[in-house]
């Protein structure tokens, strides 16, 4: 039995009027991230319903980012044109690669050439703002196949490509039975080879595993990056909202959606980031992006004195792995290439 759709829509606007309330948030929404499992199986009815819910209960910016994730399977041409006259301006489609075989080894059920007409759909139903998601160091996968997937995707003329090593998640069929994976000289490679590629057709690189055409970056994940505040409504979903600095919480929605429709106002999380950990938080999402941060930027994100990360900035500076160039901290490429390394400099 599929999750039953109003129940859920209703769900939702209970819980994000509840945590309006609960926070005093009255700030301005720039952005709305719809995700997680397939949410472009909801209706086009449910998913105007929401949208409205929200613009009643909140303070939209009248340019808003929404964004709706999609998988190549899902996608119906009325269906798409229906969900952009909502104002749905921008989307996310998760292809991760057009080779049937390594999909197949993803245990994705789309084809090669279903990601291929999903970004055809999305052009031919009026978005001139989508992201194509790709992976590479792929089992089983060879030096050109990321390649092939990357000049596929660029040939689709999508605004964002987002391009990512697969990981093999806790809890998850690959972590507890690893596949063969290429090896660590292969995916260097592949990584340095594909974003030449990138470069060289207009994708800069603005976050680790994120490029964009000229002023099509993400806002949303921006946000997350510049260590944003944003609240997380929906099963399993995840929040981040500031007080009074520096009191930070991140929250956690259950991820049962039987036990989150019972109570869509229940927090199964409510945890304040520790003050000694605020440094680090900051850093790990800030050195994801190309452009780096001020120090102006981390007292007013953290509340806390720019002691706080020195002498550790210095240190990584005298190594080579971050610079500081008119007053914004950001990594070098060694720096972005060993980033594990720069982080765990600054745990506390």
């Amino acid at each position: 039995m599929g999750l039953p759709e109003s129940a859920y829509i209703d769900a939702l606007l209970n819980d994000l009027a509840f945590d309006l309330e609960r926070y005093a948030f009255t700030r301005t929404i720039q952005s709305i991230f719809i995700g997680g499992g397939t949410p472009s199986l909801f209706s086009p009815e449910s998913l105007d319903r929401l949208l409205t819910g929200i613009e009643q209960r909140t303070n939209l910016d009248k340019d808003v980012e929404i964004t709706l994730e999609a998988n190549p399977g899902t996608f119906e041409s009325e269906k798409f044109k229906e969900f952009n006259a909502l104002g749905i301006n921008r989307l996310s489609i998760g292809i991760q690669s057009f080779n049937n075989s390594l999909l197949t080894k993803l245990g994705r059920v789309h084809s090669g050439q279903e990601a291929v007409k999903a970004a055809e759909i999305a052009h031919s139903a009026g978005f001139t703002n989508f992201n194509l998601d790709l992976m590479f160091g792929l089992p089983s996968a060879v030096l050109g196949d990321s390649e092939k997937d990357v000049t596929t995707a660029i040939a689709l003329k999508p605004t964002h490509i987002s391009f990512y090593q697969l990981t093999l998640e806790p809890n998850t069929l690959f972590h507890k039975y690893p596949p063969k994976l290429p090896d660590d000289e292969i995916i260097f490679a592949t990584q340095k080879q594909c974003q030449s590629i990138l470069a060289d057709n207009g994708y800069q690189q603005y976050e680790i595993s994120a490029y964009s055409q000229t002023g099509k970056e993400c806002r949303h994940n921006l946000n997350y990056w510049q260590f944003g505040d944003y609240l997380g409504i929906g099963a399993g979903a995840h929040g981040k909202i500031s007080l009074s600095l520096p009191d930070i919480i991140r929250t956690t929605k259950s991820k049962s959606p039987e036990i989150y429709l019972a109570n869509p106002t229940n927090i199964s999380s409510n945890q304040a980031i520790a003050i000694h950990e605020l440094p680090l938080e900051f850093i790990m999402n800030q050195l994801r992006l190309r452009s780096g941060f001020t120090l102006t930027h981390y007292q007013a994100m953290t509340g806390l004195s720019t002691s706080t990360l020195q002498p550790v900035l210095s240190d990584c500076q005298q190594q080579g792995l971050i610079t500081l160039e008119s007053g914004y901290y950001a990594c070098t490429d060694k720096g972005w290439d060993f980033l594990d390394t720069v982080l765990g400099k600054f745990i506390a």
